[in-house]
């Protein structure tokens, strides 16, 4: 089946716990040492954990409490997204030295069509061993690799040599790759469809494989037909240079709950500040404000504004996020409050060129050099 599909070579770059390892770079102090971007022992969430953290199984996204729990060394520092944002432009740098074709997932991942790149070299394994030694060389951190012929596998194996490797999966390797393959490892399939999954009796891509779209489609619904492709190895997602951002945010967990709206009012106007910062980074405005409200209950509630114009005036933004917050009552303390603005003015701006060197990639055989 992979015969009739246009094959290309396709990186995809993740940095190793990326803000994490900016925050040993820049204090070498914390080298080594189990290390939590984000949160803190009594609140928060963790936006990051280091290597050494994560074998006490800190992850992103927990509560700085329970990391804690799981690991009573663990130093919390803030998170510097300005710092992050910088480093992250200097890796989008050395990318560009070897195609145009680069889509940004985010700081710290982007996928990287090389099938006609710019230093004429014909494997793309190794353009990705040169990335990743550029990239350990110049900016001091190290990253991960996958090496395939479309978006999908890359990802997957860019997860299989973790931290500093990498893992090419060639044309004629994706299909035995696939079947071996535990489902948890599929891009797509989280958490709780694993488990369906285990229900049905569905442990390996093999397993997968056996079953209809039909019947895959039965149990998930649309994502049924998207795991009867992938793990047939297709997946027909090209490499978009011109990724459109869709919003922009910023929000702030308090050290304690807020209860008074006067409090509240000051959070927003410095959560503001962080909002136009970034949106001037971006440069792009938005019609959409929304604001979020996370209850010391931990029940969440958001409230969105759309304007008639694009805005990217701090003076409208926050008083936009003022009305409402005034708009009903709060139900409770406060531990959170966010901003963030959304209906963008991007557009994607994909050039002719870049649609041309795509469709170059539809005739390329098998007998690729990966």
């Amino acid at each position: 089946m992979l015969d009739d599909l246009p094959i290309r070579k396709i990186i995809h770059i993740d940095m190793d716990a990326f803000y994490a390892s900016v925050e040993q770079l820049d204090n070498p102090k914390l080298k080594g040492k189990p290390l939590a971007v984000g949160g803190s022992e009594k609140r928060g969430v963790v936006s990051a954990a280091s290597y050494e953290a994560r074998k006490f199984g800190v992850r992103s996204a927990m509560s700085g409490m329970q990391a804690k729990r799981l690991c009573p060394d663990l130093i919390f520092v803030p998170a510097r997204h300005s710092r992050y944002a910088e480093i992250s432009q200097a890796i989008r740098k050395i990318f560009y030295d070897y195609t145009d074709l680069v889509e940004p997932l985010s700081l710290d991942e982007a996928y990287l069509d090389v099938t006609n790149n710019k230093r004429g070299n014909p494997s793309a394994s190794l353009i990705a061993e040169t990335i990743r030694h550029r990239i350990a060389k110049e900016l001091g951190l190290t990253a991960s690799a996958g090496i395939s012929i479309n978006k999908f596998i890359a990802k997957v194996a860019s997860d299989y040599n973790k931290p500093n490797g990498q893992k090419t999966v060639s044309p004629e390797e994706v299909i035995p790759f696939l079947e071996r393959l535990d489902i948890r490892k599929f891009h797509g399939i989280g958490k709780v469809t694993a488990e369906k999954m285990y229900q049905l009796g569905l442990f390996t891509g093999k397993d997968l494989k056996t079953k209809t779209r039909s019947f895959l489609e039965s149990k998930f619904g649309k994502s049924g037909g998207y795991y009867y492709h992938i793990v047939r190895g297709i997946h027909h997602s090209e490499v978009k240079p011109n990724r459109v951002r869709k919003s922009l945010a910023a929000e702030r967990t308090f050290s304690n709950n807020l209860s008074s709206e006067i409090f509240m009012i000051e959070k927003l106007n410095q959560i503001a500040d962080e909002v136009i910062r970034r949106l001037t980074r971006s440069n792009v405005a938005g019609k959409t404000i929304t604001l979020k409200i996370k209850y010391s209950d931990f029940t969440t509630q958001t409230r969105s504004k759309t304007l008639a114009y694009f805005v990217r005036h701090k003076a409208i933004i926050f008083d936009t996020a003022k009305d409402l917050l005034y708009q009903e009552k709060m139900k409770n303390s406060v531990r959170l409050l966010g901003i963030s603005v959304s209906n963008l003015n991007t557009e994607s701006k994909k050039t002719l060129k870049n649609k041309l060197s795509q469709k170059k990639t539809v005739n390329v055989q098998l007998q690729f050099e990966f």
